[in-house]
């Protein structure tokens, strides 16, 4: 009788301890299952975004007290851009291109860049936009102050980083204009000193000179 209860008892504990490691089993898989990291984009897009952004995302993805680098991601990103550069390329397709479809933002954010890799202009996005020729901006939008007060949409944001991680749709293009705003003297130099590439939206957009 005394070895039957010991047996009983015995059998009840390893059922105990069954279910213990059963329910820890099952905690372990939700835990494997839940994402890694999520990436978080921080800062106010308004008039001038100060996020601590680098290739146009945040450096660092968390989720509760686990911290990845951003260098896991950065290979996804073609433009390695300052924050300074980050936010100019912003605020100028914004001024530019605000009323355009995401193309049309894509388009301006592309010459701007294009620019850069040209030995044509200077070296950084900043020095791009802020770039002037014989006295006059490149950009009207700095000329006349818009760009300091343009409020940078989602959509601009889209575009941008769709561009810094390599698409391009401006065939080269180094240069834009929109004909019905521009002065017809500076539309004449860009009809007979550069080569026209297409049209899109409101813009026109063109090549090297000739």
């Amino acid at each position: 009788m005394y070895r039957k209860f010991v047996f009983q008892l015995f059998l009840c504990n390893m059922m105990l301890v069954s279910g213990w490691f059963c329910v820890k089993g099952a905690q372990m898989n939700r835990l494997a299952s839940t994402p890694a990291f999520e990436v978080k984009i921080t800062g106010d897009y308004s008039s001038e975004p100060k996020a601590d952004r680098f290739y146009g995302i945040s450096r660092r993805a968390a989720s509760g007290q686990r911290v990845v680098d951003y260098a896991v991601m950065e290979k996804t990103y073609k433009y390695d851009l300052a924050p300074d550069d980050y936010e100019a390329l912003l605020k100028i397709v914004q001024a530019e291109a605000g009323t355009e479809d995401i193309e049309g933002k894509m388009l301006v954010a592309g010459v701007v860049l294009n620019r850069v890799d040209s030995s044509k202009f200077p070296n950084t996005v900043l020095e791009v936009v802020m770039q002037k020729e014989h006295g006059t901006y490149q950009f009207s939008p700095v000329a006349n102050g818009t760009y300091r007060s343009v409020k940078v949409t989602g959509e601009t944001i889209e575009a941008v980083e769709r561009v810094m991680k390599g698409e391009d749709l401006t065939q080269g293009a180094l240069y834009f204009a929109s004909r019905k705003g521009a002065d017809p003297e500076k539309m004449k130099w860009f009809d007979t000193s550069l080569v026209r590439l297409f049209e899109h939206g409101g813009h026109e957009f063109f090549a090297n000179e000739r």
